[in-house]
């Protein structure tokens, strides 16, 4: 699927006024430690859970929910598949089919300002920090939330935000699933269905492939 950015995307965004933003080279930064690489695979001890700030999701990042519809994500399926052998191919697609729904196509973050684009329409937020979360879940593995909240109750923006990026520390993001509702952090916590997910606006449908192949 090839990206088009639209004339709104270029003219309304306020993050748009900084090249780095569209031309964002991709890159992994420094190896993951031992513990890091632990954590993002839901092993990790609380004490080692740190506060984050927004800056790390900064960027524009890319909804994969097109992706898996038009069939892009197929090998990414088929070898969740071989390598689970609980779910067929087609049941994998549908459970991350209810994982990835969402009409927001382009996510863009700078100076913990957030800008949510679903096709011209573009709501917009300053959020503050809120904390982490932690979550045990029944797998018995772990999960950490970020959170964020949106003050201005003008904004037609999600009121309240959660960031899951298998990360427990201060680092970049590279992908990350995000949580967002009006009713309260405690309500969105207890989402599992539905997770939306955004990769780095400058990557492909391939380069997207062979992420999620390679991780």
């Amino acid at each position: 699927m090839t990206k088009r950015i639209s004339a709104a995307l270029l003219g309304a965004g306020i993050l748009l006024s900084s090249a780095h933003v569209l031309a964002h080279s991709h890159s992994h930064g420094k190896p993951l430690t031992e513990a890091e690489q632990k954590a993002s695979a839901g092993v990790f001890d609380d004490n080692d859970v740190k506060d984050r700030t927004l800056s790390d999701w900064d960027g524009m990042w890319q909804s994969v929910n097109p992706y898996l519809l038009n069939g892009d994500l197929d090998p990414v399926m088929a070898k969740k598949a071989q390598k689970d052998g609980t779910k067929t191919v087609a049941q994998y697609k549908a459970y991350y089919q209810k994982g990835y729904a969402t009409d927001i196509d382009t996510i863009g973050i700078e100076n913990n300002t957030i800008e949510f684009h679903t096709g011209k329409t573009i709501n917009t937020c300053h959020y503050a920090y809120s904390g982490f979360k932690i979550l045990n879940y029944t797998s018995g593995k772990k999960g950490v939330r970020y959170l964020f909240e949106c003050k201005d109750s003008q904004s037609k923006a999600p009121k309240y935000v959660q960031f899951s990026d298998h990360i427990i520390g201060p680092r970049r993001s590279e992908h990350f699933h995000i949580y967002m509702g009006n009713d309260s952090q405690q309500s969105l916590l207890k989402e599992m269905d539905n997770w939306p997910t955004f990769y780095e606006y400058s990557l492909s449908s391939k380069q997207i492939v062979h992420e999620m192949l390679e991780h």
